[in-house]
């Protein structure tokens, strides 16, 4: 059983207190680390690290000698590819292939992207007349922000983590990083891979715990932390908020959504099929961009439904490293038990259960773990509780729809707007439709295929602000004007 610390000004440390938590493998339940709790004293030890590194040698450093040291860190990453790979997989208990092709190569790539943003970006220069003739010159500058609280979530720890982390260090700043108690691994390796590349001491600091009366919350609070940026659910974030409140920081946010797939009957039927099945199952269901509430033609709904019901049944459970495996657990028992009481609220409500809606036989020590089945419902009102609010589990409920106007009103009847995707062969409709549907982000023909120089974000109740190449720099560093007269 591994032991994890808090990673402090370059140093693994543990908590004054001696408080520790354990984390579970999603797979058996079996305690495979012991995690040391922060106080507010490592807390306050880990501000106090970033703010000496910021006023020292990481503030003292140019853009390209931050730059070389990033691409460091990618490279540092890459070198330990398989190390991150394994402690990824210990955490969330998802399949190899995933961490393999998409969460580890994505968190390396952001220190990357980020590295070149911030060598390229160009900042404003304006000439104006003044009433002697001589005129002024005023141009921008970009400074960093200063300390930036990062929180992160469980269900793509290390890619949303770096997300964040990445554009913060181009900027010149430094972070105070809290990660979900449920996958700590990957951010206490990041602490040696920033070790071994020669990022100052202090750059980069982790403290671990939970939110309330515990690092989330002692972190938020804190008045030496300039800016904080934060994945998670809605009422987190609303929580958060009023904690910057205090001393008016800056707050980025990307929380929960409930987004609509809607699948036109002109649509690339096989196509639109693997897309909705993939946006609504991937990584369990567990993806802040996933599908939960699927519109369909009604021309092709009957063919859609039975379509996607055998492409969910023939998902394979097993462990990451199965070669067949292609299906995961859910990231804890909590969480699989809320995921079923919606399961059950579903069938109370009147749900005709296409397909799952239970537990899967699974065999040995893995019938411990948090296995749920991949679930499709249809019947329900728009009114139901697993049409509106935000499950965050492998399951969609299906309905027909007859026109444009009333699809499109569909989709937009909901307190989130994070992302949508729509399948259709008309070019003029899928431009239509993107201008209507009110989300962050709209996908035509796919899924999570994203460049990471676009805007990333959502509306409503889905987040505030955007990330994403020079978009995450309106939030990660505070640009002044400078005058001179001539």
């Amino acid at each position: 059983m591994r032991q994890i610390e808090n990673f402090i000004a370059g140093e693994f440390v543990g908590a004054a207190s001696g408080r520790r938590f354990d984390k579970r493998s999603p797979l058996d339940n079996r305690v495979i680390a012991s995690i040391s709790e922060a106080g507010m004293p490592e807390v306050d030890a880990a501000v106090a690290a970033a703010r000496a590194a910021l006023r020292g040698e990481w503030g003292a450093l140019t853009t390209e000698q931050r730059v070389d040291l990033l691409y460091g860190v990618a490279d540092g990453i890459t070198r330990r590819f398989e190390d991150f790979v394994a402690a990824e997989m210990a955490d969330t208990g998802q399949p190899s292939h995933v961490m393999r092709h998409v969460f580890i190569p994505r968190g390396a790539a952001n220190f990357k992207v980020f590295a070149d943003v911030i060598k390229n970006v160009p900042t404003e220069a304006f000439q104006m007349d003044t009433p002697d003739g001589r005129g002024a010159l005023n141009y921008a500058i970009r400074q960093p922000k200063g300390v930036i609280g990062v929180i992160s979530p469980w269900n793509a720890p290390f890619l949303l983590m770096t997300w964040k982390v990445g554009p913060a260090l181009a900027c010149g700043n430094t972070v105070v990083v809290k990660p979900s108690e449920e996958s700590p691994h990957t951010a206490a390796l990041l602490g040696e891979v920033m070790n071994a590349v020669g990022i100052p001491k202090g750059v980069y600091n982790v403290v671990h715990g939970f939110g309330p009366d515990s690092a989330g919350e002692y972190l938020t609070r804190h008045a030496g932390v300039d800016a904080i940026t934060f994945t998670g659910e809605t009422r987190t974030g609303a929580a958060i908020m009023k904690a910057a409140s205090d001393g008016m920081r800056d707050v980025s946010f990307e929380l929960g959504g409930k987004n609509a797939g809607i699948v036109f009957a002109d649509a690339d039927f096989d196509a639109a099929v693997e897309g909705i099945f993939r946006s609504a199952f991937l990584n369990t269901g567990q993806v802040c961009l996933g599908t939960e509430r699927v519109y369909v033609e009604r021309p092709i709904f009957d063919r859609f439904v039975a379509a996607l019901k055998a492409r969910a049944e023939a998902v394979k459970f097993g462990r990451p490293e199965d070669h067949d495996a292609n299906y995961g657990p859910l990231i804890s028992q909590e969480h699989r038990q809320k995921v079923l009481s919606y399961y059950a609220r579903a069938v109370e409500e009147g749900a005709t259960v296409v397909t799952g809606g239970g537990v899967p036989d699974m065999p040995g020590e893995l019938a411990e773990g948090a296995w749920v089945q991949p679930t499709i419902w249809t019947g329900l009102p728009e009114t139901a509780a697993v049409v509106r609010e935000e499950i965050f589990g492998p399951c969609c409920h299906i309905r027909p729809f007859d026109t444009e106007d009333e699809v499109v009103n569909l989709a937009n009847d909901t307190d989130y707007g994070l992302s949508t995707t729509i399948w259709t062969t008309n070019l003029t409709r899928a431009h239509r439709m993107a201008a209507r549907v009110e989300v962050g982000i709209t996908w035509i023909n796919s899924w999570f295929l994203r460049d990471l120089r676009t805007p990333f974000g959502g509306s409503k109740q889905s987040g505030i602000g955007r990330e994403g190449g020079v978009h995450s720099l309106e939030f990660y560093t505070e640009t002044r004007n400078v005058c001179i007269k001539l």
